[in-house]
């Protein structure tokens, strides 16, 4: 069973039709206790920083996340979902994430170096490029295509666990793994057949 935890942070329905399509049984919870039977978990989101781990507390959800990452459950967080995994982010001055993994959210700078100006949020496809090894990217093209909707970018602390980045004016930290623990910045149910791969690749950890 899949686990999707409801915290009212958006875009669960779609996360949820996506995992069906794939076959598996899923459940839109914020009960401990189903996410703690759950197989795999998933910490969608879309929204603000703060507002989220708000959220999170006001639901009792941050013990059981921190329990389920420890215990070795496969942990799938998406798009504010990853970013709540970490310690902090510029979005929300002073609201501590969940510090599951070491790392910092920074605003994507709207110009570059050459003063050449980018729109924020960054909205549309983009190219990864992989690093080796990581499981949520096996089967797929070397440069797999992939859905963003996003203002703040993740700097991870420790490299070894950044298994895809993009470019847009910076360098994104889209993807990591760290143990059963694994985040992408992107989209994978807005991501088509790659990101159905994507999915499917995580209910077989």
């Amino acid at each position: 069973m899949v686990a999707i935890i409801d915290y009212d942070a958006g875009n669960i329905k779609s996360v949820e039709k996506a995992f069906e399509y794939l076959g598996a049984d899923t459940v839109v919870t914020r009960d401990p206790g189903s996410i703690m039977r759950a197989d795999h978990i998933v910490l969608p989101g879309v929204g603000a920083f703060g507002d989220a781990m708000n959220r999170i507390r006001e639901y009792g959800l941050e013990d059981v996340i921190k329990e389920v990452t420890r215990e070795q459950v496969p942990f799938l967080g998406i798009c504010l979902g990853q970013q709540l995994l970490f310690d902090a982010s510029e979005e929300s001055d002073g609201a501590k994430g969940l510090g599951i993994l070491r790392g910092k959210i920074l605003r994507i700078p709207d110009t570059d170096e050459s003063g050449r100006a980018y729109k924020i949020p960054q909205i549309g496809w983009n190219n990864l490029r992989l690093a080796q090894g990581g499981r949520l990217f096996k089967n797929l093209p070397d440069e797999p295509y992939v859905y963003f909707v996003h203002s703040y970018y993740l700097k991870a602390e420790d490299r070894s666990i950044v298994k895809a980045t993009t470019e847009y004016n910076v360098t994104v930290d889209a993807s990591v793994e760290s143990g059963n623990v694994f985040a992408c910045q992107f989209h994978p149910e807005k991501s088509a057949e790659v990101g159905l791969q994507i999915l499917k690749n995580f209910l077989e950890v």
